[in-house]
């Protein structure tokens, strides 16, 4: 499972970072679920690994320019991929019309279909493999955070060690690698929690902004093997971020200590912390470090691969 940060300025692209987006690569399938869109994104993916042409859902946390300008160019552009079939969007009332708006008066016609889904608190989307959870989070418009989860796999069937002892292929493998209790024809009972390796249990993301600290993050994030989460402000400059509703470098950090994930990536910088201004990224995170260790800063391409856990 790998994370791709395609921008990581907040309200306005710098030289160094575009606005928010995130692409989640998701494991043995060419799937790609982007996080937000925010202008150029397209120009972004165009400089990345990330395939535009892969993409098949976008999850928009809230309605603020910097988060949404991109989609219609990306959606445009998609439709140009060559193989992209249908889009789901998911995000806050308003997206609809808002991309309606966009398409019809630009007379842009896309190739393939799109979906537009209202989220809601809970339950976002889900297959087989992995689910969507969304909660609210506190900002100056509707904003909701997301948790990505991959469900829990069972571990590797030893297929050696069932022919070595003469189990007959078929629908008594498929058994046995659910770790059930098979009888042979033999008569001899099999537990196929014997021929299964450790479970690997399901990897997840949570990912929060734009939002100042509240309960509802640290819900979200429980446990997390990453926890990406807006870091707006430094400490010092708390103020302005109670006045605009968002984090400081210390919120973020709290917010992962509360959870108790496994690694914070810091994102969404104001551009008042680039080179040259007394205040520097560095100090932003030498201030959530002093509170959660495992911290690291997003840039622009920045790849953050999560590896497969399993149980000892």
């Amino acid at each position: 499972m790998q994370i791709t940060f395609l921008g990581t300025s907040s309200g306005v692209p710098t030289r160094g970072r575009n606005v928010s987006s995130v692409a989640v690569r998701l494991p043995q399938r060419a799937e790609v679920w982007l996080l937000d869109c925010g202008e150029a994104t397209q120009h972004q993916l165009l400089r990345s690994d990330v395939k535009i042409s892969q993409i098949t859902k976008i999850f928009v946390t809230h309605m603020h320019g910097d988060h949404i300008f991109g989609l219609p160019g990306l959606l445009a552009s998609c439709g140009m991929a060559g193989n992209v079939s249908h889009i789901d969007i998911y995000g806050p009332s308003g997206l609809g019309d808002y991309l309606d708006a966009c398409l019809r008066y630009s007379e842009t016609r896309l190739s393939y279909s799109i979906k537009v889904h209202k989220v809601k608190t809970g339950l976002v989307c889900e297959d087989s493999e992995f689910y969507m959870m969304a909660a609210p989070l506190k900002h100056k418009v509707t904003a909701h955070g997301y948790r990505l989860v991959e469900r829990d796999r069972a571990g590797k069937f030893d297929v050696d060690k069932a022919i070595s002892m003469n189990i007959p292929p078929g629908p008594v493998f498929g058994e046995l690698k659910q770790g059930k209790t098979v009888t042979l024809p033999d008569g001899r009972k099999i537990d196929g929690k014997e021929f299964c390796g450790a479970p690997q249990i399901g990897r997840k993301i949570a990912y929060c902004t734009d939002t100042i600290f509240c309960d509802s993050s640290v819900e979200l994030a429980q446990n997390a093997d990453v926890l990406i989460h807006e870091t707006t402000f430094a400490h010092q400059d708390s103020d302005m971020a109670f006045q605009r509703l968002h984090s400081t470098s210390t919120m973020a950090a709290q917010v992962a200590l509360l959870a108790n994930v496994k690694q914070l990536i810091m994102t969404h910088f104001s551009p008042r912390y680039s080179p040259g201004n007394p205040i520097l990224l560095e100090d932003l995170v030498n201030e959530a470090r002093m509170i959660f260790a495992n911290t690291i800063p997003a840039y622009d391409f920045m790849t953050y691969e999560i590896a497969p856990s399993h149980l000892a």
